[in-house]
């Protein structure tokens, strides 16, 4: 027997070389399901391939491996409340411009102090300098991290669909009692703070 001549089947008929006996359906397995050729030389049907099922609401002309849009968790969450993500993102903006300006004021915190009092209209000045220039900075630093993890926790809550309208608000409410307490150590130290806080 030549190299040319088929080799017989089990069923009798000469093996198909280069798929001269096979179906399309039979191509299409070999091509797509490598594993599928063992089994059409056995003389098995091959199974048919799976076909991704259709997902409601997306279209049949998304290809695979394609982004839909809207599709993903942060689509659905913007979708179930845009409301709460505008007053959120909202939020969290004012919040980040009232940092900026607060840690630049914290960090010449005698100035701010002397300020504030010419403000409650005393005519003292503020003479507890050098603590307040290290509180001033500790107070800044607090701002910071309390505004981070607020943006970190409210960014979670809308990520994974749920209110975060409340979480700036909370977050910048308990920042700020840490922060006020940063600044009243070199406050309460001044006697100049301490007879207006008592006088009035």
């Amino acid at each position: 027997m030549s190299d040319l001549a088929p080799e017989t089947g089990p069923d009798g008929r000469p093996r198909p070389r280069y798929g001269e006996y096979a179906t399309p359906e039979e191509q299409r397995a070999r091509i797509q399901q490598p594993d599928a050729t063992f089994a059409l030389d056995a003389g098995i049907t091959a199974a048919p391939t799976a076909q991704p099922a259709a997902r409601p609401g997306i279209s049949d002309s998304a290809m695979p491996g394609q982004a839909v849009p809207g599709a993903g968790p942060a689509g659905a969450a913007a979708r179930r409340h845009p409301v709460d993500r505008i007053v959120t993102i909202a939020l969290l903006a004012y919040g980040a411009i009232n940092v900026v300006f607060s840690v630049i004021s914290f960090f010449d915190l005698p100035e701010l102090a002397t300020r504030a009092l010419q403000i409650l209209g005393s005519s003292a000045e503020f003479t507890n300098v050098e603590a307040a220039r290290v509180w001033g900075p500790i107070a800044a630093v607090v701002l910071v991290i309390g505004y981070l993890v607020t943006l970190l926790l409210a960014l979670r809550r809308l990520r994974s669909g749920r209110l975060a309208w409340w979480v700036p608000l909370a977050g910048a409410a308990a920042t700020y009692i840490a922060v006020y307490i940063c600044l009243a150590v070199p406050l309460l130290g001044d006697p100049a703070f301490v007879e207006y806080a008592t006088t009035r």
